[in-house]
């Protein structure tokens, strides 16, 4: 029998391990991790069209696509990349006209893309860019993967009514935990890697995203219900112990 403590010490964990898997999994699949101002577009005379032809259109161009982002209020993600561009009228030049978002997906391939230091030498790669790209989208993936394995761990422990199981539920978690707060970690001196590589026109701004925030909120709820899961597993298993021992005796 599992005393109300432990099940309420479950029941919050669970909470907070599904509220954390919704904000990761969010997070994941938006593009507002990052984001630029850029100074307003004047719509006679711009390359605004130019820009998102060949940031729809184009080869996949770190270069092109970061500049593309730079002057057209872009925003990145883990698999996302956006633009902001003036939309066209056919009957008159609008003074202020509505901006529409352009977004295109990174593909796997370009996922494991080889980043350079330098545009014009080709095999001057940059290991710790390219590195940090990869973990910043491998990360959150391992992440939800411990998730829904800790789901099966515990659903198992209730089938098999024991508690020794929600040992590694907890660990499970402590590891997703981590993986979230490396995924942040990654992501942040990829971009500040990318504005030394890329160097963002003057008058531009960035600015972390509510995608990132959403991210970096799942870390301190994972690590709350990993606590809780290993607590109710050691006093449990303590108090079981005890038990034992006094029945014995």
């Amino acid at each position: 029998m599992v005393d109300n403590r432990y099940a309420t010490a479950l029941v919050i964990g669970s909470v907070l391990s599904l509220l954390a898997t919704v904000y990761l999994s969010v997070a994941v699949g938006t593009q507002h991790w990052y984001q630029y101002s850029s100074p307003p577009i004047k719509h006679k005379g711009s390359n605004a069209s130019e820009l998102k032809g060949e940031f729809i259109n184009g080869d996949f161009n770190e270069k092109k696509y970061s500049g593309a982002m730079f002057r057209l209020n872009g925003t990145l993600g883990l698999w996302w990349r956006c633009i902001m561009v003036p939309s066209q009228s056919h009957w008159f030049d609008e003074p202020d006209p509505k901006l529409e978002t352009w977004c295109v997906s990174f593909t796997l391939p370009q996922q494991f893309a080889v980043k350079l230091k330098h545009p014009e030498e080709l095999n001057d790669e940059d290991l710790l860019r390219t590195y940090l790209w990869r973990c910043q989208f491998l990360l959150p993936l391992v992440s939800l993967a411990l998730v829904f394995l800790s789901v099966h761990v515990g659903v198992c422990a209730c089938l098999c009514r024991t508690f020794t199981p929600i040992l590694g539920v907890g660990v499970l978690h402590l590891l997703a935990g981590l993986c979230s707060l490396g995924t942040v970690c990654c992501f942040l001196a990829g971009v500040d890697l990318l504005h030394q590589y890329s160097r963002p026109p003057e008058g531009v701004e960035g600015s972390l995203g509510w995608s990132l925030y959403l991210a970096l909120i799942s870390f301190p709820l994972q690590m709350m219900a990993a606590a809780l899961f290993l607590w109710a597993a050691r006093s449990h298993r303590k108090n079981y112990t005890r038990m034992t021992a006094y029945r014995v005796a």
